[in-house]
């Protein structure tokens, strides 16, 4: 219970420090940057797991014949 009041103490005195600042052209571009940073390692992800799925069929059906 005392771990848990001071928890949220400790959020409540984190959300009061939380600043919103508007954002320029600079931090568009690198926000574009992350986002497409970001799709192209979820493309990446996503075709590593088909192989892997991939190989996985192979080897099974490789080791019951």
């Amino acid at each position: 219970m005392l771990f848990s009041v001071s928890l949220a103490r400790k959020i409540k005195t984190f959300a009061t420090k939380m600043v919103i600042t508007s954002g320029n052209d600079e931090d568009r571009g690198g926000q574009e940057k992350e986002s497409k940073e970001e799709s192209v390692l979820a493309m990446l992800g996503i075709i590593g797991t088909i192989l892997n799925l991939i190989v996985i069929i192979f080897v099974y059906i490789y080791t019951t014949l």
